[in-house]
């Protein structure tokens, strides 16, 4: 596949990164030494235009190509997760219960490698937008640099990111137009009865039994309430209550996650769950409490964007390399937010078989970050060609 040589050259020196990132795992928006870390690799690189303490710890730098022209916004999340590793790696974290589990250290170091090579070179027109950004896993932190306004104040009018694909192969690049990532919902249900001893059932009021009822009856608003060719997942992933063989506990609590692409179908859950977390308390005699957080939006790509995006990766990775239309999943991406407001893509790189992502035996593959610099570098050499005559 042609990385760019330049790229390929100090490939070693990326790998350095990524290792020294993967070992220093930070949580949220608290990417401070992260972000320090990039700020004195961008630095180097000599760049020099550095905005540092966006949602908290994220980090814009924007360089300037010749001559003028728009501005386009690569972005790469810095955020790790609250996993204890266990690859064995010599490089594994050190900071116990929190590990770099999806990648996020390797997309750091993808738009490190362009950056290098773009501030080596310049060879476009206009500025380019590098955004390191904190706080995807939960934290929406997309969505709060979108509310601070940074793409209006740095005048970036679209915006492109990469995700490491597990099982997928090597350097290969999909993506679709339109949808590719789902919304993502978080429910809770708090329920409170009357506790009591196991062998005296009668002078109680059990949260079990109508815990488990809830979680039954919250599975037919996908089987019976939606639309069989619509989207929709909803899964119970959590439920707590009890001490004890032989006491009925006061309380019990259910969690879990909705996944939807059309919001008629997202407002149908809330409305359904309602009904039932309501109905079912009533009918068991115990005090049921239903909370509802919407989270992050649907991942759409721009139709026209996603093609270019793919035309692009198809140099990098020829044309076999590239699926352009795969399909939409119900995963969820906080770059969602930036594609509201710009028009833009998202595109996965697959980097082999190994650990999925969320795993704590995951890690990242070192061998496609040069293949993630070499299409963010030659996307913004196609976006902003110095003349028309650049294919």
């Amino acid at each position: 596949m042609p990385v760019i040589n330049s790229i390929a050259a100090f490939s070693d020196e990326m790998t350095a990164w990524r290792r020294h990132l993967h070992k220093t795992p930070e949580l949220l928006f608290d990417c401070h030494q992260t972000a320090a870390f990039v700020v004195e690799r961008l630095r180097e690189f000599g760049i020099t235009d550095i905005h540092e303490g966006l949602a908290t710890s994220g980090v814009i730098a924007i360089i300037e190509g010749q001559g003028e022209g728009p501005v386009i916004g690569l972005r790469a999340d810095m955020d790790a997760l609250p996993i204890a590793e266990m690859t064995g790696a010599e490089y594994a974290s050190t900071v116990p219960g929190k590990m770099h589990a999806c990648g996020h250290d390797g997309h750091t170091t993808m738009l490190l490698g362009a950056a290098k090579y773009l501030a080596e070179t310049r060879n476009f027109k206009g500025k380019v937008a590098l955004i390191f950004q904190p706080a995807e896993e939960g934290g929406g932190g997309a969505g709060v640099m979108v509310d601070e306004g940074v793409l209006d104040r740095f005048g970036i009018g679209e915006v492109y990111a990469l995700h490491n694909a597990p099982g997928f192969p090597e350097g290969h690049f999909y993506t679709t137009p339109g949808p590719i990532m789902a919304a993502v919902d978080t429910f809770e249900v708090f329920i409170k009865g009357i506790g009591g001893h196991g062998a005296m059932p009668h002078d109680a009021v059990d949260p079990i039994v109508a815990a488990v009822s809830m979680v039954q009856a919250i599975q037919t608003i996908v089987s019976r309430n939606n639309y069989a060719l619509d989207d929709l997942v909803v899964s119970v992933t959590q439920i707590h209550s009890g001490s004890a063989d032989n006491i009925i506990p006061e309380s019990a609590y259910i969690c879990g996650t909705v996944r939807t692409f059309d919001p008629e179908v997202q407002a149908m859950v809330q409305r359904r769950m309602a009904a039932i977390i309501a109905g079912q308390g009533d009918a068991y005699g115990v005090e049921a409490r239903l909370e509802y957080q919407v989270g992050y939006p649907a991942t759409i790509n721009d139709a026209e964007k996603s093609e270019f995006a793919a035309q692009v990766a198809r140099e990098i990775s020829g044309e076999d390399g590239v699926v352009a239309d795969t399909g939409r999943e119900m995963g969820a991406e906080d770059f969602s937010y930036m594609l509201e407001q710009r028009p833009g893509a998202y595109l996965f790189l697959g980097q082999g078989d190994s650990a999925g992502l969320h795993h704590p035996a995951y890690d990242f593959n070192d061998g496609i970050a040069p293949v993630g610099a070499s299409f963010f570098a030659r996307l913004v050499e196609r976006a902003q060609p110095l003349n028309t005559s650049q294919e």
